[in-house]
């Protein structure tokens, strides 16, 4: 049989995901709140991550954001090259961000902007899927909370008109 028959079945697992993501997110308010929260949420998690305290002789500080980062890039660039190196790039724009900020600022006041801004950002999200009239995502399956994030850059890749 003819995977022209198909159309699913020659769409990559990416694909779907992001079919799927795109069903939730029709409505044009929602998805500009998703465009801003999405990324800062995902900062501060990075962040959040960071003020673990690790071990001075055996890590450095970050680490225990690092390697969740590392498992979700590895996550992305097999799902999409494109899509994977360019959450690499956003992570370490984060990362350097975050580093900065506790760096200058200290690990307290790091703490307690990325707590206001998972707060604020979240509280966005569920606006956006009011106004919506449907549940996020990510209550349905986990995997989502992963690609909320692709899907946000994916959008900017299709502006600029670069595959994923």
């Amino acid at each position: 049989m003819s995977t022209l028959a198909h159309p699913a079945a020659t769409q990559r697992p990416i694909d779907r995901w992001f079919a799927s993501y795109s069903g939730d997110h029709r409505n044009a308010t929602n998805q500009r709140i998703h465009v801003f929260a999405v990324p800062a949420i995902l900062w501060s998690v990075i962040a959040l991550l960071w003020c673990i305290p690790s071990p001075d002789a055996m890590f450095r500080p970050g680490v225990w954001a690092a390697l969740p980062m590392f498992a979700a890039m590895l996550f992305y660039y097999r799902a999409s090259r494109p899509l994977g190196l360019g959450m690499l790039v956003q992570f370490v724009a984060l990362s350097a961000l975050t580093y900065w900020i506790a760096q200058r600022f200290g690990i307290r006041t790091l703490l307690w902007t990325a707590i206001g801004v998972f707060v604020v950002a979240w509280i966005a999200q569920f606006i956006g899927h009011k106004i919506e009239g449907k549940k996020p995502s990510f209550l349905t399956d986990l995997t989502y909370l992963l690609i909320g994030p692709a899907w946000v850059l994916a959008k900017l890749y299709r502006k600029l008109g670069w595959a994923y």
